[in-house]
C-alpha cells in the first residue's frame, strides 16, 4: 500500500525527522490559507498522486506569491496527471501539498527497502540525489552505496558513519541520528520501501527530507490500522478496489484476455502460457482455494468491468472444491452475469470428468479445455 507524500512526511515528523514546513489542501482556497500561514518568500506546490516523475509532468511548481499558489492549485486539482510511472492512464490529482522553499547546498538520495534475496533490510544511498536512481545505477553504479542491516542488531552506528564518510557529509552525528530514526520507522510501521529523494543539506547545514515515498507491506496492514485507514483508493484501479472489498486478489493489466485462477502461483503460470502462445493477459486474479459460485460470479463481474476483455480463461484446480461443484458455479455465474464473450475453462482435480461433462452440456458459450496448454491456445484463438 502506497502513502501520499504528505502522509509519509507526517510519519517522518512523528519520529522527529526534519521536513519542510507545509500542509496538504484539497481546494484552492485552503491552499491559499496554507501559503499565507507559511513564512517564506516562495512556495512549492506538489500534486499528490501515487507516482514518481511528477516534476517532469508538471505536477510540481515553484511559485513566488500566495496568489500564484491559488492559481496553480486551481490548474492542478481535478487534472489527470500522467508521468512515466503511471502512463498511459495517469492518476487524478485530488490534493496538493503546499510547502516552504529551502536554500539547498547539496542533494542526496537515501532509501530503505527489503532485499528478498538477502532477507534483510538494505540502506541505499547516493550522492546523486534528485535524479532517477535507476538511471544512476545503470550509468554510474559506483555512486550507489549500500549497507545491509542485521535482523537482530538493526542498523548500527558504524554503518551510518560509514555512509556519511563516503557521501562526504560533514554532519555525521545528525546523519547517524537520521538513519537510525528511519530504520526505527521502517521496522515499526512494516514498510517495504522508504525513499527520500532528495535528502538535502541546506545552506545552514541541516538535513531535511525534501521528498518522501513510503510503501507499507500489504500483508502487515492488519496490524497497521492507522496506516491502512489512510489508503487512497482514488489512486488505484477501481476494479482493484472492488476486488479488495470482495476478498479477491486482482491486479489490472493491459491485455484483452481475462484470467480467473485459484492460486497465485497457478495464476502466474496461466499468464505466462497465455503470453507464450501470443496472447496478452488483462489481469491477475486469484479467487482462492475455496472458490464458491458467489465468488466466481463476483470475479466475472470484475473482469467484465474492463471493456478491453474479449475472452476469459478460467483455470481451476479442484483440490478443496470438487470440479463438478466448480463447473456448476461457473455456469450459474455466466448466466447471472449475462456473458456474451467466449469463456475457456480448464478444470483439474476431483470429479474432473463430471465437471467437464457439466460444462459441455450447459449449452452456453463455454469451451472446455483438455489441459492448460490447450486452454491457453483456445483463448488466444478466441480473441484472434
Amino acid at each position: 500500500m502506497n502513502l501520499h507524500e504528505y502522509q509519509a512526511k507526517l510519519l517522518l515528523k512523528q519520529y522527529g525527522l526534519a521536513t519542510p514546513i507545509g500542509k496538504v489542501a484539497d481546494d484552492a482556497h485552503s491552499a491559499l490559507g496554507v501559503a499565507k500561514s507559511i513564512n517564506s518568500n516562495a512556495f512549492v506546490v506538489k500534486a499528490q498522486i501515487h507516482a514518481g516523475g511528477r516534476g517532469k509532468a508538471g505536477g510540481v511548481k515553484i511559485v513566488k506569491s500566495a496568489a500564484e499558489v491559488e492559481s496553480v492549485v486551481k490548474a492542478l486539482l481535478g487534472k489527470n496527471l500522467i508521468t512515466y510511472q503511471n502512463a498511459p492512464d495517469g492518476q487524478m490529482v485530488n490534493q496538493v501539498l503546499v510547502e516552504e522553499t529551502l536554500s539547498i547546498a547539496r542533494e542526496l538520495y537515501l532509501s530503505m527497502l527489503v532485499d528478498r534475496t538477502l532477507e534483510r533490510v538494505v540502506v541505499v544511498a547516493s550522492s546523486a540525489g534528485g535524479m532517477d536512481i535507476e538511471e544512476i545505477a545503470a550509468t554510474q553504479p559506483d555512486k550507489i552505496l549500500q549497507e545491509v542491516c542485521d535482523p537482530l542488531n538493526g542498523l548500527v552506528d558504524f554503518q551510518a558513519r560509514n555512509l556519511a564518510f563516503k557521501l562526504k557529509i560533514e554532519q555525521v552525528a545528525e546523519f547517524t541520528k537520521l538513519l537510525k530514526g528511519l530504520y526505527k520507522l521502517f521496522k515499526e510501521n512494516d514498510l517495504s520501501l522508504l525513499e527520500i529523494n532528495p535528502l538535502i543539506v541546506t545552506t545552514d547545514g541541516k538535513l531535511v527530507a525534501l521528498d518522501c515515498k513510503m510503501s507499507v507491506d500489504d500483508n502487515a496492514l492488519y496490524r497497521q490500522k492507522e496506516l491502512s485507514a489512510q489508503r487512497d483508493w482514488s489512486q488505484e484501479d477501481a476494479k482493484e478496489a472492488i476486488a479488495h472489498e470482495a476478498g479477491l486478489n486482482y491486479i489490472a493489466l493491459n491485455g484483452n484476455i481475462g484470467c480467473m485462477v485459484n492460486g497465485a502461483g497457478l495464476a502466474m503460470a496461466t499468464m505466462d502460457l497465455i503470453k507464450l502462445h501470443g496472447g496478452v493477459p488483462a489481469n491477475f486474479l486469484d479467487v482462492g482455494g475455496g472458490a464458491s459460485a458467489e465468488m466466481i460470479s463476483k470475479a466475472f463481474k470484475i473482469i467484465l468491468a474492463d471493456d478491453k476483455v474479449r475472452a476469459i480463461l478460467v483455470n481451476i484446480f479442484g483440490g478443496i472444491m470438487r470440479c463438478d461443484i466448480v463447473a456448476t458455479g461457473i455456469i450459474a455465474a455466466v448466466k447471472e452475469v449475462g456473458m456474451t464473450i467466449p469463456v475457456v475453462v480448464r478444470l483439474e482435480g476431483t470429479n474432473v470428468d463430471l465437471g467437464k461433462q457439466i460444462l459441455r452440456e450447459s449449452g452456453l458459450n463455454i469451451i472446455s479445455a483438455e489441459n492448460l496448454t490447450d486452454a491457453a491456445k483456445q483463448v488466444v484463438k478466441a480473441v484472434a
